[in-house]
Order: structure tokens, then C-alpha cells, then sequence
């Protein structure tokens, strides 16, 4: 069985995003390519109503973009449960009020029990010092929080001189 991996807007984003001469945000669009190209067939893809409706926003070209690359995956309903999680989330760590559709998107991924969630969020997602907060709440509740990674850590390169 494979592992399952939660895909939130900001891998849509660099995946349709057009060409930069910002050398950061130009690796990390080539590196979520990468892991597009490579990496996403060994996992069981899904994604939320939430990641939708944010990649249906924009420019309506790309936003086509972003809902097609949609389409194949598995779309998890929002429960109570992951409704009440996020409240907590929010409620009990250092996460913003701004941040509600992000706890949204943790919150399903822990419910729905996968084992990752993919983003280029470090300020809410993937950040180590929330994440220890947001894995106690989880555990209080009887989950376990994904682990939460960008395209980055989800993927192997070869590194000079090795």
C-alpha cells in the first residue's frame, strides 16, 4: 500500500507559476517540479474542497492550471472532526486567526490519518516549532499530525562531491 500524501495549494502554485529571476523562488519551482515529475507516484495523492477553492482563485488562466492538476486527486471531505482540530489548532498554539484555512488543511490531513502533508508554507506548515505544538494537540485528540515537508525534504538529490 502506498504512503498517502496531503497536497496543499502552495505546491499548485509553484507548479504554475511563471518564470522568475529570483534565484529561491526559481528552485523551488524546479524542485517541486522535480518532485511532481518524480516523486508523486509512489504516494496516493489527496487533497480538500479547502486547496480547491484557494486554486480556483487568480488569474483565471493558471487557476485552470492549478484545477487540473487536481483533478486526479483523492478529495477528502471535511469532517466535524477536522473542523474541532483546527479550532484547537488554532486555539492552543501559536498559529494566527489568519492562519484558519491552514489549520483546516493540517487538521484533515491528521484526521484522515496520512502520513504527509506537502507544502511550501514554512511559516504555518512546515515549521518545526508549530509542529511540536500542533503533534501535543494532535495526540491529545488521538492523532498523529503528518509530517508536514516541502517538495525539498520529499526528495533525493545528488549532492556535490558525494
Amino acid at each position: 500500500m502506498s504512503e498517502t500524501i496531503y497536497i496543499e495549494t502552495s505546491i499548485l502554485g509553484y507548479l504554475t507559476a511563471r518564470a522568475t529571476n529570483n534565484l529561491i523562488l526559481a528552485a523551488n519551482m524546479k524542485v517541486t517540479q522535480d518532485w511532481w515529475d518524480s516523486r508523486r507516484s509512489s504516494f496516493a495523492l489527496y487533497t480538500s474542497e479547502i486547496v480547491w477553492d484557494e486554486a480556483a482563485k487568480g488569474d483565471r488562466e493558471i487557476a485552470a492550471q492549478r484545477l487540473s492538476l487536481l483533478q486526479p486527486l483523492m478529495i477528502l471531505d471535511m469532517t466535524e472532526s477536522a473542523i474541532t482540530l483546527a479550532q484547537k489548532f488554532l486555539q492552543q498554539s501559536n498559529l494566527p486567526l489568519k492562519a484558519s484555512n491552514d489549520a483546516l488543511h493540517m487538521a484533515i490531513a491528521t484526521v484522515y490519518g496520512l502520513n504527509y502533508l506537502l507544502t511550501w508554507n514554512c511559516k504555518h506548515m512546515a515549521n518545526a516549532q508549530i509542529q511540536i505544538k500542533l503533534s501535543k494537540i494532535s495526540s491529545e485528540f488521538g492523532y498523529n499530525l503528518p509530517i508536514i515537508c516541502t517538495p525539498y525534504q520529499s526528495i533525493e538529490y545528488e549532492v556535490m562531491g558525494e
